[in-house]
């Protein structure tokens, strides 16, 4: 990308992904901590999986992961879901369908990479259980699906179980009263909401609530009649909405520190640094229940708040400079499609060296209160 390109609101869904590739700042290398995270939640997974009605064996079981990005959790995660359907029709005597797995993201996902990691599928020729007994393959038909899970991916009664973890906390824009210099949410000064206005903070649990109810619309068009949807986003605990928790400390403090330094040293403008702000938004679980309720498809099975641990994965907690490098790539997986677009390459390169060097100043400080808490949600398609 080009030096000081502005981002506008209808170019983020082309423009927006993980980081890919397999480098030390992609999302591939730096998603351990979501799938330690999952790991945690299987058992609440597999409840929400054991919801789900099962049909008759020559009738395909479909199941769509809803913001795969491109490394392996995802490819796990199917995995488990497909095994514990299998699992489901065995204990039954019944013989299990085939099924169609959907990976969907948005277009300017690595699917290249996600699907290097794909294994090679197994003989569908042979039993389930030699499907299953077959060592690095497969059970499952798979496909790519880009698109915004904000609106319709699928045709209409053809899921009968969605999946979407660390995903639905990405907003669909930023809120365009955020980004008005004449509006009183303009966020003046800041790169994310975490510690703004609570006028600007009400700006963006708007955008996530319309959002959540566009995503809830077109699932419930999408989804067969008594399918299961297990949703996992970043959330918080407070209810102040601009205390974003973990997801402020990650974008609201050395990140937003690291902006300013920027600015300071000459090399950004206010403005330019006023100009970018993170779309994502941590809700309550009220933010979310409230949202749920309104739209009247799902009766919620369960809705929770989970702490899910650290986003920082290191090896030598006691070594600052590995936890500044972990809180920098962290960021950058996440984030750094943006800012690449926003300031260009160069400038990146200094903001993230920056959030680096304050994340190794402050690293034990991070690694004991940096902590992600996820909103849990397991709901049943009701019409």
């Amino acid at each position: 990308m080009g030096d000081n390109v502005v981002v506008s609101n209808m170019e983020l869904e082309r423009l927006f992904s993980m980081k890919g590739g397999k480098g030390e700042a992609s999302y591939a290398n730096n998603s351990q901590a979501q799938a330690i995270h999952a790991k945690s939640m299987l058992h609440l997974l597999k409840e929400a999986l054991d919801g789900v009605e099962l049909h008759a064996p020559d009738i395909p079981f479909v199941v769509v992961d809803l913001g795969c990005s491109c490394g392996s959790n995802t490819i796990n995660v199917m995995d488990v879901i497909v095994e514990h359907i299998i699992k489901r029709y065995e204990a039954l005597g019944r013989n299990p369908p085939e099924f169609s797995a959907f990976f969907t993201d948005l277009p300017r996902n690595d699917f290249n990479t996600l699907f290097q990691l794909l294994p090679p599928m197994a003989n569908y020729g042979n039993s389930m259980e030699e499907c299953l007994a077959a060592n690095n393959h497969r059970c499952y038909f798979a496909a790519g699906v880009p698109g915004s899970f904000y609106r319709r991916l699928f045709p209409a009664k053809s899921v009968d179980f969605f999946h979407s973890a660390f995903s639905l906390h990405w907003l669909s824009q930023v809120p365009e009263s955020v980004e008005d210099k004449r509006s009183n949410a303009y966020n003046k000064g800041r790169v994310f909401t975490h510690g703004a206005s609570e006028i600007t903070t009400n700006a963006y649990k708007k955008q996530f609530q319309t959002d959540l109810a566009g995503f809830l619309t077109s699932r419930s068009i999408e989804m067969k009649s008594k399918g299961t949807m297990f949703l996992v986003c970043l959330g918080r605990t407070s209810v102040d909405p601009t205390d974003q928790g973990g997801a402020g400390l990650l974008f609201g403090t050395h990140f937003q520190d690291a902006w300013d330094d920027l600015v300071q040293e000459g090399l950004i403008t206010n403005e330019k640094r006023d100009d970018f702000n993170i779309p994502v938004y941590a809700p309550s679980l009220q933010d979310f229940k409230e949202v749920v309720e309104a739209d009247g498809s799902f009766s919620i099975n369960k809705l929770e708040v989970f702490k899910g641990g650290s986003p920082l994965v290191v090896n030598q907690p006691d070594d600052a400079s590995e936890v500044g490098r972990a809180l920098a790539n962290s960021c950058r997986s996440v984030a750094g499609v943006l800012v690449d677009a926003h300031i260009g390459d160069k400038l990146s390169e200094e903001l993230f060296l920056r959030v680096e060097k304050r994340g190794t100043n402050h690293g034990k400080e991070l690694l004991e209160k940096l902590q992600f808490f996820h909103i849990v949600a397991s709901l049943s398609f009701v019409q």
